[in-house]
């Protein structure tokens, strides 16, 4: 028994030889030819499915974590005379545990001294997620500057209210500070004091403007209403950290995906309370007597009614049971506007739209609501390219994972279908605003740049028939309303169809863990689908499921650029069929839902490497779901079908 011998991962204090020979008796190297009767033999290895954290700053422990790994070295044939001595040197926090590692020459079965989430959370509270040490530290900081700026002394509920009113003001700033600060060095008092230390936002200079005043009512609902989710949502974020932290498969998603989606559902389906929330606070403090802050604090107030814990806990459990987690990372835009296509000039100038209960968001930055709505990634988008106008008229855009719209600095929302959809659904439900259309972002592998194809025509009235809006036309008769109203239609240079575009994204915020460089997917491409129109009764869920697996297996390009059709007549003929068919749809042939259905399965079942990355039976839905809706395209074109089936 004695002689016996085992293998031992380290990753903390004890990768120090020194100190290894000081616990164990024994020294290690890398090196075969320098190996004794007290040297033994080390090499590197990773131990996957784990994170490494040091909460204390003294000691590094082991916590599981989904997509994560170590490195640290595997040492062989540790006699287990070194392993007792090891075990008293670990104590009573760690535990010790069979895991296999990964090393240049292949598995290897070891013992490591590991902790479990729960241990930690009860040593350290939530401090034990390394990302959150600095930001929460940062976070109380902030706090600590609120509470020495706004009513100092006073320790009263309503001085502590109207400090996290003001905490919503400086939402972005706060975010900014963060994002600025992630794992890097302290902030000093005088940089955060100068940050911090703004004018406190007001609306007063509307109340005699007689262009703004019809307006003002409802823009104080909206930042009524935006304010109830953000504060649901910290609640969520306080009470379910550590149960949040475990839904979400990748620190480069968003993190606040599976919170937003929560908070949506909950008041989406509590709309009964909501409203009536609403119109007390705005009924109750006419907008003459108050300002801004006063209805952002009776906003924060109110949410005191609405959180349960217990309903809160019933919803996460509802969306863990739904997760249906991919490999291909996943982001959406949804652009809401009451005057649809006419939004932005220059339609809204030729058909003289008006919007009677926004204006066209003209007053949108004036009631700070860019900063309210900044979980959203809420801004407005005149599609002019210019966003430094204060006061612009366009689509309200909310993009979740958007964190800087002038650094268009973004990360993707997630990496679950399912959850994409159930968000984009919630959003729409949330917003008193009429939808207009959606845009879906598919990360693109390294191997797929410069190497995308252009989509076969068939492929294209399929996605137009899954998601392009089929709709009477004002004459009588079915279109393809995206098209044919020529909403994705550009014309500067030269007429190209806006079906999908790449583009780059950046979402680096820090250094890494090993040096202060950034990480090698902080650049990345994505393709954007831009033809699919925003419907309050569509899942989405099929059809992110089929543009992923086209993407996988066709990797189709931008189309139609107006130099893709000046280098390929083809093409011009392609597009002028196109636009035939969307004014007067005709069904898709077999053949080509076929060939479509081949393509999206194909690529789904090699997500992974080769392997499918969701189960064989949602697949099977995923596939079934979009069938039906091709079959039922064709169904109402013919003039035998019904209205679209919600899947």
């Amino acid at each position: 028994m004695p002689n016996q011998k085992v293998n031992l991962f380290i990753y903390g204090s004890l990768r120090d030889s020194r100190i290894f020979q000081s616990v164990s008796g024994y020294g290690f190297t890398r090196r075969p030819s320098r190996l004794d009767a007290r040297t033994l033999f080390a090499e590197l290895a990773f131990l996957p499915h784990y994170r490494r954290v040091s909460p204390d700053n003294v000691y590094y422990y082991g916590v599981p974590a989904p997509g994560a790994r170590i490195e640290g070295y595997v040492i062989h044939d540790v006699p287990l005379t070194a392993m007792a001595e090891i075990d008293r040197y670990e104590g009573k926090r760690y535990r010790r545990e069979t895991v296999k590692v990964r090393t240049g020459h292949g598995v290897v079965e070891a013992q490591a001294y590991l902790v479990t989430t729960e241990s930690m959370r009860k040593q350290f509270g939530d401090r034990f997620h390394v990302n959150l040490i600095h930001e929460l530290w940062l976070r109380k900081r902030i706090q600590q500057f609120l509470k020495k700026h706004t009513r100092p002394g006073d320790r009263t509920p309503d001085a502590e209210l109207e400090r996290r009113a003001e905490r919503e003001l400086l939402a972005t700033t706060e975010r900014d500070l963060v994002m600025a600060h992630y794992r890097r060095d302290a902030v000093s008092d005088y940089y955060l004091e100068r940050e911090l230390d703004r004018p406190r936002p007001s609306i007063k200079h509307l109340y005699g403007d007689p262009q703004a005043v019809p307006y003002i009512r409802n823009y104080l609902a909206l930042v009524i209403r935006q304010v109830l989710l953000n504060q649901l949502e910290e609640e969520m974020e306080s009470r379910f950290r550590f149960e949040l932290e475990h839904m979400r498969t990748s620190v480069r998603y968003f993190a606040r995906s599976v919170s937003l989606v929560a908070c949506l559902w909950i008041l989406n389906a509590n709309q009964n309370v909501v409203e009536p929330i609403i119109q007390k606070c705005l009924d109750d403090m006419p907008y003459e007597k108050n300002d801004l802050i006063d209805y952002v604090k009776y906003a924060v107030r109110a949410v005191k009614s609405i959180f349960d814990p217990r309903v809160a806990e019933d919803y996460l459990n509802r969306i863990r049971a739904n997760l249906q987690p991919g490999l291909v990372p996943l982001g959406c835009e949804l652009e809401l506007s009451n005057l649809g296509a006419a939004a932005v000039d220059p339609l809204r100038s030729q058909t003289g739209a008006v919007d009677t209960v926004y204006d066209g968001f003209k007053y949108f930055y004036d009631f700070h609501l860019d900063v309210l709505c900044w979980k959203l990634g809420g801004y407005i988008d005149d599609h002019s390219g210019y966003n430094a106008r204060p006061r612009r008229q366009g689509f309200f855009e909310v993009a979740p994972g958007r964190l800087s719209v002038a650094g268009e600095l973004s990360r993707p929302a997630t990496g679950d279908p399912w959850l994409l959809s159930r968000l984009i659904h919630d959003l729409i439900g949330f917003f008193p605003i009429r939808p207009h259309s959606l845009h879906l972002s598919f990360q693109m592998r390294k191997i797929q740049i410069g190497r995308q194809r252009i989509l076969p025509l068939g492929f294209v009235q399929c996605l137009l028939a899954l998601g392009g809006g089929l709709e009477s036309k004002p004459g009588g008769g079915l279109w393809i309303s995206r098209l044919c109203r020529g909403e994705i239609v550009q014309r500067t240079y030269g007429e190209e169809l806006v079906l999908a575009r790449t583009s780059r994204r950046n979402w680096y915020l820090g250094g890494d863990d090993v040096a202060d460089k950034p990480p090698s997917q902080a650049m990345t491409c994505i393709q954007q689908y831009k033809f699919i129109r925003l419907d309050r009764q569509t899942n989405y869920e099929p059809l992110i499921l089929g543009l992923k697996g086209l993407q996988l297996e066709y990797n189709p390009g931008d189309y139609l650029t107006a130099e893709q059709m000046q280098r390929d007549p083809r093409l011009v003929r392609h597009y002028q069929e196109l636009k035939e068919w969307a004014g007067n749809p005709g069904e898709i042939p077999e053949r080509t839902i076929r060939r479509f259905l081949d393509t999206v399965h194909r690529g789904l079942m090699n997500e992974r490497h080769g392997q499918p990355a969701h189960k064989l039976h949602y697949i099977d839905y995923a596939l079934s779901a979009i069938e039906a809706q091709l079959r039922q395209f064709n169904d109402r074109v013919k003039g035998i079908g019904d209205e679209p089936t919600v899947y």
